[in-house]
């Protein structure tokens, strides 16, 4: 075992700027998930606040708490309602026990070589640039080009700026584009009221249900980028944050996700973007995921009935912005191998296939690690 460190939680203008380098990611699929489902909005953005504020204090990093995105694009997509989604949260929580706590875990992240962790990575800071870009910004409207436009240049020049941290100025942008052109402070005034999340217990039935159709696709992505990944930008940015196992990360998904169905909270995990988007904009302590965790626990408290309203507090091309940046943060880390002819070409191999396939994040695991185990004889890849 390390030694366990305990550093101190700032609370800044920098861990204020890095609470806002991964809401690109997390709120477009809340939105999403809550309207495909119909949970109820005030318990999701309750939940989601609450255990960002509880990691941020555990780790004392820029820790993240993201919505499991595979299960999220699945229950879009095939319209599987909130019961299911619930049962499939605690479904994956046992389920990520039972790896933690039998040691497959620790055996698995000593097996799949960097290379590949490497290429988890790359695939998805691709991923994250492609829904950027699609998604978010080539969508909207000239308004929404020109908000976007001043956003790039913004970050562009102020990403490594303390004293005016990039992140705060864009998003105090957006709220000011929303209010000027989708908002009147009257919509939240009005509507302030206290809200509790709903405490229920998922049925067996949803459960089983749950893991069939949204646990076993969303394993190993878990594998590969919230626990593998993760751990492997944790010892990139804070070295000398020894104590951060895959078995921690792992008994912390569990955790959360145990927790969460029975207030009617999204499952939920780790996530190596979300760690280098909260470091990317200034975030280097807890305290950057604890500021983030209080601003959805205020909305869903406060403001949870307001939900339409909600929505449009953080413009898509804004928001579309600092998930390109988190996203090339993300892909830049695949230089670590870039002076090894063999791992570098695993690695892109690996991001690849992550990023261009139906269920690519198991096929780059698998067929990454197999290809760097067989890759002996292969001349060409000799140095």
């Amino acid at each position: 075992m390390g030694k366990i460190i305990h550093p101190k939680i700032t609370f800044n203008r920098s861990e204020l700027a890095g609470a806002f380098g991964d809401i690109g990611t997390d709120f477009p699929l809340l939105v999403a998930l809550i309207l495909a489902t119909g949970l109820h909005a005030p318990g999701v953005l309750i939940v989601f606040g609450l255990l960002q504020i509880i990691t941020g204090l555990v780790y004392r990093m820029p820790m993240p708490v993201q919505p499991l995105k595979a299960m999220a694009t699945l229950v879009i997509a095939q319209k599987i309602g909130g019961d299911i989604l619930l049962g499939a949260g605690l479904a994956i929580g046992v389920c990520m026990f039972f790896l933690s706590v039998t040691g497959l875990l620790q055996k698995l992240s000593t097996f799949i070589p960097k290379s590949v962790v490497r290429g988890i990575q790359f695939g998805l800071g691709l991923s994250l640039c492609s829904l950027a870009l699609k998604e978010y910004i080539l969508k909207s409207d000239f308004a929404g080009y020109l908000l976007a436009t001043l956003s790039f240049i913004i970050v562009l020049f102020f990403i490594k700026n303390k004293r005016f941290p990039a992140a705060i100025i864009v998003i105090f942008i957006g709220l000011l584009y929303a209010f000027l052109f989708k908002l009147h402070i009257t919509d939240f005034t009005r509507l302030i009221g206290v809200n509790w999340p709903p405490i229920g217990v998922p049925s067996l039935t949803h459960i089983v249900q749950g893991f069939l159709l949204l646990s076993l696709p969303q394993i190993p992505l878990s594998l590969g980028n919230s626990i593998l990944a993760t751990q492997q930008s944790c010892k990139d940015y804070f070295p000398e944050r020894t104590d951060i196992t895959v078995t921690k990360l792992g008994f912390s998904y569990a955790g959360m996700n145990l927790l969460a169905p029975f207030l009617g909270g999204i499952p939920v995990c780790h996530g190596a973007g979300g760690l280098v988007g909260h470091y990317a904009f200034g975030g280097r302590t807890g305290g950057s995921v604890v500021i983030y965790g209080i601003m959805y626990l205020v909305l869903g408290l406060f403001f949870g009935n307001g939900f339409n309203s909600i929505i449009q507090l953080f413009p898509l091309p804004v928001l579309g912005v600092i998930l390109l940046f988190e996203g090339l943060s993300l892909m830049q880390l695949i230089i670590d191998v870039g002076s090894d002819k063999k791992s570098f070409t695993i690695a892109l191999l690996t991001g690849i296939l992550a990023f261009g396939l139906p269920y690519g994040y198991l096929f780059a695991l698998v067929l990454g690690t197999l290809f760097f185990y067989g890759s002996a004889k292969i001349d060409w890849l000799k140095d």
